[in-house]
């Protein structure tokens, strides 16, 4: 499935992910609920995860990498680890700030919260929620129904460029 017209994206830039990050940590921080641990749901989640990290100053940060969208649109039956599983027994006990771009579906949300100890302390913070959501995170910087530009999604990837070029 193409990417939806410009008119029907949500555009996001890198100021508005500088305001955003800004934003979700001072919510934590007026909550005066700071984590112990930071894990990125990889691809987008890395991004929002070190962000959220470097604004608090918090070093232990993770990611686990799950692949549910395909591509605009189209997702797996459901959200699946990609490599190893990461080690995140210690995590018990502990404050656990899982970090993503988007929560669209719930899916990933989901799968993600079930990697981690029953008796960690589980905040989801993300840049966007959608209405149809089944996971609805603690934090989010903006709620919308549109599909999103991020800024490192806003060309196709180079080697995708590369392949659709002819060898003259």
């Amino acid at each position: 499935m193409p990417m939806p017209p410009d008119a029907e994206l949500e555009t996001f830039d890198y100021t508005d992910f500088g305001v955003g990050i800004r934003f979700l940590a001072q919510k934590l921080v007026d909550d005066d609920w700071i984590p112990d641990t930071v894990l990125g749901v990889v691809r987008g989640g890395l991004f929002v995860a070190a962000g959220i990290a470097y604004a608090l100053d918090i070093k232990d940060v993770r990611h686990v990498n799950v692949e549910f969208y395909t591509d605009a649109g189209e997702t797996l039956p459901e959200p699946m680890l990609i490599g190893q599983e990461p080690y995140l027994a210690d995590l018990g006990g502990k404050k656990v700030l899982v970090a993503d771009d988007v929560a669209d579906t719930g899916a990933t949300l989901h799968f993600v919260r079930k990697l981690l100890p029953a008796d960690a302390a589980v905040r989801v913070a993300v840049l966007y929620s959608k209405p149809a959501t089944t996971y609805l995170p603690e934090l989010a910087w903006r709620n919308t129904d549109k599909w999103i530009r991020f800024p490192w999604i806003q060309v196709p990837p180079v080697r995708v460029e590369a392949a659709g070029r002819s060898s003259v």
